[in-house]
């Protein structure tokens, strides 16, 4: 658990369901093009409570570690922050995340990414963290850009948003300068 004075960052529980649900389906229309899968996984709240045990497997088979970022008084699921695509071999994972409509803006998700890059590099052992965010994704490109995150190279083709052509995307990298 990370915690912050406006948040914490923490794996979600099987008691988080509703909740989940109810934080995916709010945001339904900003994650449609993004988050695809994961709100698939959460329209209902059994598939919610079946996407955290999913997740919760993969953080202990150390494939993926989905998080959530809770807001530090009521508790509340206010995003995501998800460690992916992880080469062991070449200690590399990717982070995505997400954030309510209602936190947008605030600097929350910034000091997140700040927070697990640490957790990434002291916990996990990785060297390079990288961020693929769509150019006219502003705020995910700020992000990138607040958390010392570098731009790299353009990705031709690297997403296919549901009902589009694929898209190109902006690959941001961190390393861990220990």
């Amino acid at each position: 658990m990370i915690t912050s004075e406006n948040f914490i960052i923490d794996k979600l529980k099987s008691s988080d369901a509703n909740e989940l649900h109810l934080f995916i389906i709010n945001n339904a229309e900003r994650f449609r093009r993004f988050f695809p899968l994961t709100l698939s996984c959460n329209a209902t709240i059994e598939k919610s409570a079946e996407y955290i045990e999913i997740k919760e497997r993969e953080i202990q088979q150390k494939v993926n570690f989905t998080f959530a970022i809770r807001e530090t008084d009521s508790q509340k699921i206010i995003g995501l922050i998800i460690i992916k695509k992880i080469d062991w071999t070449k200690r590399i994972g990717e982070l995505a995340y997400c954030i309510g409509s209602n936190f947008e803006g605030k600097g929350l998700v910034t000091k997140a990414v700040k927070a697990i890059s640490d957790f990434a590099y002291n916990e996990l052992d990785l060297k390079t963290l990288q961020i693929i965010a769509h150019k006219t994704n502003f705020g995910s490109v700020k992000v990138a850009e607040n958390s010392n995150f570098i731009w790299k190279k353009t990705l031709l083709n690297e997403f296919t948003p549901t009902d589009e052509a694929p898209l190109d995307m902006e690959l941001y990298e961190h390393t861990n300068e220990k």
